[in-house]
């Protein structure tokens, strides 16, 4: 169990890994929020965040990264408020150059069908979230893979092991979208709770979504566990609504 203040110090020191993608010092996060402590006290509070599992410290680093438990930490403590900015991008989704709309009834207008609309959304999703986009459309049994190129901008990329587990593991990811069918709400899987084997260093944000002439498609985002959760998990949780 941590304090509230070791609670705010984690869920700063995360969204600074997320944001500059370098390991976060004790120094760094004093001089930029300060909690109104001593920098040595800030330090401790690191160690003891480390010692409970929720940070992690390189070994080429003098600074710390967020463990599986971390990110979890820091998910499960996002404010709605945080996520509720992305419900206007969401609705953007949902007037793409293809005329997708939403009218006032949250109904879809403007899609030849729901394969179509499908597609579509698919491709929105992973321009605005910057993160891959794999979408299983059941009704013709049909995978769309949305985002290759900025997904690749991720410096976790530049490593070439690291891609091509990624790519195994989107291909694994494939091959078992129809076990997830029975899945009734938004959910997320960070590290080690994705079960699918090789997926351990990835997060996966995954939704049903409900289409057109009353039929229904998954819809998951998939990328390095740094990554925008309160973006992805605003704009997939606004999407279900609005399609609800």
């Amino acid at each position: 169990m941590v304090s509230e203040r070791q609670g705010k110090i984690l869920n700063c020191i995360v969204g600074e890994y997320i944001g500059s993608k370098t390991p976060v010092s004790s120094k760094v996060l004093s001089s930029k929020y300060g909690f109104g402590i001593r920098p040595s006290t800030m330090r401790i509070e690191f160690q003891k965040l480390t010692e409970l599992g929720y940070l992690a410290q390189p070994h080429t680093s003098a600074g710390r990264v967020p463990t599986d438990k971390g990110y979890r930490f820091y998910v499960d403590n996002l404010s709605p408020k945080s996520k509720s900015k992305e419900f206007g991008q969401s609705k953007k989704i949902l007037s793409s150059p293809s005329s997708l709309s939403l009218n006032e009834s949250s109904t879809i207008e403007g899609a030849d069908d729901s394969f179509k609309f499908f597609q579509h959304l698919t491709q929105r999703i992973a321009e605005l979230t910057s993160a891959l986009t794999i979408a299983y459309f059941p009704e013709e049994d049909i995978v769309f893979k949305e985002g290759w190129d900025e997904i690749f901008k991720e410096p976790e990329f530049e490593d070439t092991a690291f891609v091509s587990r990624f790519m195994a593991t989107v291909q694994n990811f494939e091959k078992h979208f129809n076990e997830l069918q029975d899945l009734d709400e938004l959910q997320i899987f960070i590290g080690k709770e994705n079960q699918l084997a090789g997926a351990q260093e990835f997060s996966t944000i995954i939704s049903r979504i409900h289409l057109p002439e009353k039929k229904e498609g998954l819809v998951a985002i998939l990328g390095p566990k740094r990554m925008a959760y309160d973006k992805n998990l605003g704009i997939m949780e606004s999407l279900t609504k609005l399609l609800e």
